[in-house]
C-alpha cells in the first residue's frame, strides 16, 4: 500500500534530516544566513519539523498539533539537541499516523483546502514528500557552503 512506500521515504528522508543537523562541526552554523542565502537551516528544519506536523499530525493524525508558521522562520538558536529531539518526534509521529491511515482515506479529499483546488489525500502525501525532500536538498547545501 501507499502507506508503507510514503512512511520509508518520510523516516527516511526524517534520519538523513537528523543526520545533517547533526554534523555541523558548529553549532552556531546551523543558524548562519550569508552569500545569499536568506534561511538557515536551523530555520529550515523547524519549517520541515512544523509542516509535517500541521499537515499530517494535525490533520490526519488529529494530534492537536498547533502551528505557528511565522516562528518556523523567525525562531534562532535552538539548541542541536532540541532540534534532533523534535525530529525524532516528527518521525515518531509520521509512523504512528500512517500506520492507521487506509487504502479508502488515501483516496479521499484531503481534510484541509491548501492549493487552488482540492486534492486527494495521496496526492498531498507524495507532495509532502517532495517537499521534505526540497528543504533537505538545501540544508545539505547551506552545511557545505557556511560550516567551514
Amino acid at each position: 500500500m501507499l502507506t508503507v512506500t510514503l512512511k520509508s521515504i518520510f523516516v527516511r528522508d526524517l534520519k538523513k534530516l537528523r543526520q545533517e543537523i547533526d554534523t555541523y562541526k558548529t553549532e552556531k552554523n546551523i543558524w548562519r544566513i550569508d552569500k545569499g542565502i536568506t534561511n538557515s537551516a536551523g530555520n529550515l528544519c523547524l519549517h520541515i519539523i512544523g509542516n509535517l506536523n500541521w499537515f499530517i499530525g494535525a490533520q490526519l493524525g488529529n494530534t492537536g498539533y498547533i502551528r505557528h508558521r511565522d516562528l518556523e522562520f523567525s525562531s534562532t538558536n535552538v539548541s542541536k539537541d532540541d532540534l534532533l529531539m523534535e525530529i525524532d518526534k516528527t518521525s515518531s509521529m509520521l509512523e504512528n499516523t500512517l500506520d492507521k491511515i487506509t487504502a479508502s482515506q488515501l483516496e479521499l479529499d484531503y481534510p484541509i483546502l491548501v492549493f487552488q483546488q482540492k486534492s486527494t489525500t495521496q496526492y498531498f502525501l507524495v507532495h509532502l514528500t517532495t517537499h521534505l525532500a526540497y528543504h533537505l536538498g538545501q540544508i545539505n547545501y547551506h552545511r557545505r557552503l557556511l560550516d567551514e
